[in-house]
């Protein structure tokens, strides 16, 4: 088990150290949609639910594995026979 946890944060320290290119919204689609939201438009609302989704899916799968592991896993108390 020890060896499996330390694989995980080795993979996970790796993954976080590594350096990787990001590209930015572009200046044009951010002021369209600024300006859409302005005139009334919804589709700029619409892009900050979706971007909301793509954050939030990955948080409520990853909790959810961890509580079917902590819940399958976990050690049971030891139940005593008491002398009757």
């Amino acid at each position: 088990m020890k060896k499996v946890i330390f694989i995980f944060l080795f993979l996970l320290i790796a993954g976080i150290s590594s350096p990787t290119l990001v590209n930015a919204q572009c200046a044009m689609c951010t002021v369209s949609a600024e300006q859409s939201v302005k005139n009334g438009n919804t589709q700029g609302k619409g892009l900050n639910t979706g971007i909301i989704y793509l954050l939030v899916i990955p948080y409520i799968l990853i909790s959810s594995i961890g509580a079917l592991w902590y819940f399958k896993y976990r050690k049971k108390a030891p139940v005593y026979a008491e002398n009757v």
